[in-house]
């Protein structure tokens, strides 16, 4: 977790984050700064579908799209709209601990095992459709998954700011992950 830049002051927030909707989500989220009154959205906010995890944000202040492991390759349609129609300009990818698309190869019985139960699927199926989809899914690292997301989306969209971090469920906080260090 050496990679990892605690935010346990405003003093804490990188200089390229001060005064942006990024340094706002972490005020907000790990700060308790006092919620301002938004009519639309200033950042998106790419995370994790797990349920563990509740930011504590403003109404209106964020697009949010949840996707396994904050992966938003599937869901790069939404990240265009809201820059080009929502005029968003930042956004915060927030991976976590503990994520359920880390090593989905242990989980593959599980996984076969609760289609097979709770949805009525037949088991050769749910073998079929495990090993289609947990390879595209599959993230590895949590903290080197969302550093290389980071680095696509900002190929992808040269113009926008955007902010690798890691919301560890322990402590429920946000954490930027610091690019410099390598793992």
């Amino acid at each position: 977790m050496n990679r990892l830049i605690k935010i346990s002051s405003h003093l804490n927030i990188p200089e390229q984050y001060q005064n942006t909707p990024i340094g706002l989500l972490l005020e907000y989220h790990n700060l308790n700064r006092a919620y301002d009154d938004y009519s639309s959205a200033q950042l998106l906010v790419g995370m994790c579908m797990d349920n563990r995890k509740h930011l504590h944000i403003p109404d209106n202040f964020s697009y949010i799209i949840r996707s396994g492991g904050a992966n938003l390759r599937y869901s790069e349609f939404k990240v265009s709209y809201a820059i080009s129609v929502g005029g968003i300009k930042h956004i915060s990818l927030i991976g976590h601990n503990k994520c359920g698309m880390v090593n989905l190869a242990n989980r593959k019985n599980e996984f076969i095992n609760g289609l097979v139960e709770n949805a009525g699927w037949e088991k050769q199926f749910a073998e079929e459709h495990f090993l289609h989809f947990a390879p595209l899914f599959e993230i590895g690292n949590e903290i080197d998954f969302v550093l290389s997301e980071a680095i696509r989306l900002r190929n992808r969209y040269p113009k926008i700011t955007i902010a690798p971090m890691l919301y560890l469920v322990e402590d429920n906080l946000l954490y930027l992950i610091d690019e410099s260090k390598n793992g």
